[in-house]
């Protein structure tokens, strides 16, 4: 920053939404806990900033041909923030951790890395080397272990609380609205690229880039397009930049295909085309966001960019109803959360105006607990429909908690198709990475048309950076340093 010393020049400040962190063995999507969690911890295996797995923990690793047997050889030499070096036994425990039914999980996740790897077996052959032996193929393995921090056995069950990882930066000083990292010295991956990195919570996006056009922040996460306006105006004659990318959070409602109107592909198809997913989109975020094609965003492995988002049509709309025996109008309730996201009142009080006009009633009811309103939609007790975010970067996720009707996941409410199903696993028995994408870019134009959800918009994410900051946002939206 403008006038730092050279003590000062090697400190990062970041603000963003939050810095309380919770369990890092929790699953959760959310960028503020998990950019610190992926400064402090390594797991196996790590994404670049362009969403490709590279070693980490693990200098290489093998897959058997049917996708079942997985074999990590881990690095030699890495040292914990405590001293202690890295060996298999401390993969394992971790990951026993990980997968213990006590550990719980937030806004009803408890339990969703038991349900993939609750019946793996995961050994420790020899002391640089960890398998995992899964019953059935998962392909897809490393979209989990990339998630799964690993600490010393020893330093497990102070979690959370007091936190030891291998990672670049240790915690020196953790409160409510701040957090400072320390480079750890011994670091495997070289000398990190801060002294120390300070992280404050600051709720307000505009606060947010406000600190950052003063100087008082390098990085700003979350400004908002109006942040993002802002530093346009005032900020770049000083070098102060905003950075712009698409998130990899879909806004959706999900669909009761359990029972009621929703069962029909017809009147599934459209919930989607009576709605004015532009307006929508400018009305509701002003204008920071992209119209949803499907249940991935663009940054996904295996979206189909030739997939066509779902046009504006109340003409066909009307058809499709009529079609479906509702040429004289439907009535339909739809449950929302009042936060996560936050727009969500707003957002279903718009959908029900433009619903209107085609003939569909929507009565809207509100949750004013997220956790119970979670736990509500995972007991797939939901009404016609009922709004949600879907956060998961990982594919394989998606399909199997959302989609999958034989596995009936926590997210699962009601949709089914056979030939679906079968891709899914198929694409699971498929090691080729180009094989496997092609599948799952069938399974996206399926499901696409089968429309058991109906597809909202993709949110853009903001940054703002200050003058001579080399830093440019990830693929996955993370602030990661190394």
């Amino acid at each position: 920053m403008d006038g730092e010393t050279d003590a000062e020049a090697d400190v990062l400040t970041v603000v963003q939404s939050s810095v309380l962190i919770g369990d890092p063995h929790i699953v959760s999507d959310g960028l503020a806990a998990k950019s610190i969690f992926k400064t402090i911890y390594d797991a196996l295996v790590q994404v670049d900033a362009s969403g490709d797995y590279q070693p980490a923990l693990a200098e290489r690793w093998d897959v058997s041909e049917d996708a079942r047997s997985w074999t990590f050889h881990l690095r030699d030499g890495v040292t914990f923030h405590n001293g202690e070096t890295l060996t298999s036994a401390d993969v394992v425990a971790t990951m026993g951790r990980v997968l213990d039914p006590s550990i719980g999980g937030a806004f009803g996740t408890e339990g969703v890395y038991l349900s993939y790897l609750g019946t793996a077996e995961i050994s420790a052959p020899d002391e640089h080397t960890v398998r995992i032996v899964t019953k059935d193929p998962m392909a897809d393995l490393l979209d989990l272990v990339v998630d799964m921090p690993i600490s010393p056995g020893t330093a497990l069950a102070d979690l959370p609380g007091s936190y030891v990882g291998s990672g670049p930066y240790r915690i020196v000083e953790h409160s409510e609205d701040r957090l400072v990292v320390a480079a750890h010295p011994d670091y495997w991956g070289g000398t990190p690229d801060y002294r120390e990195i300070h992280w404050l919570a600051e709720g307000d996006p505009a606060a947010r880039a406000t600190a950052v056009l003063e100087g008082r922040a390098d990085i700003a996460a979350g400004i908002g397009i109006a942040g993002r306006d802002r530093i346009v105006a005032e900020g770049s004659g000083d070098g102060v930049l905003a950075h712009e990318m698409d998130s990899g959070l879909a806004i959706i409602f999900m669909i009761n295909a359990l029972e009621g109107p929703g069962q029909d592909v017809r009147v599934r198809q459209a919930l989607n085309v009576a709605l004015d997913h532009q307006a929508i989109i400018d009305e509701i975020v002003d204008g920071a966001a992209k119209p949803l094609s499907g249940y991935l965003t663009s940054g996904h492995f295996g979206y189909d960019r030739d997939t066509p988002v779902y046009e504006y049509d109340p003409d066909r709309a009307r058809t499709l109803l009529a079609e479906a025996g509702y040429g004289g109008g439907l009535s339909l309730t739809f449950d929302i959360p009042q936060v996560m996201p936050d727009e969500m009142p707003e957002l279903a009080r718009i959908m029900a105006d433009q619903y209107a006009a085609v003939g569909i009633d929507v009565e809207i009811v509100e949750h004013e607990d997220r956790s119970g309103y979670s736990q509500m939609v995972r007991r797939k007790e939901i009404a016609d429909a009922a709004g949600f975010d879907s956060s998961p970067r990982s594919t394989y996720r998606v399909l199997r908690e959302k989609l999958h009707s034989g596995l009936k996941g926590p997210w699962w409410e009601g949709y089914e198709n056979p030939e679906v199903d079968a891709l899914i696993e198929e694409a699971q028995g498929t090691v080729d990475v180009a094989e496997r994408q092609a599948i799952y870019r069938r399974i996206y134009r399926t499901v696409t048309e089968d429309a058991p959800w109906i597809f909202l918009y993709n949110p853009t994410l903001y940054w703002g950076v200050a003058s001579g900051v080399d830093w440019t946002p990830r693929v996955d939206g993370l602030l990661v340093f190394r």
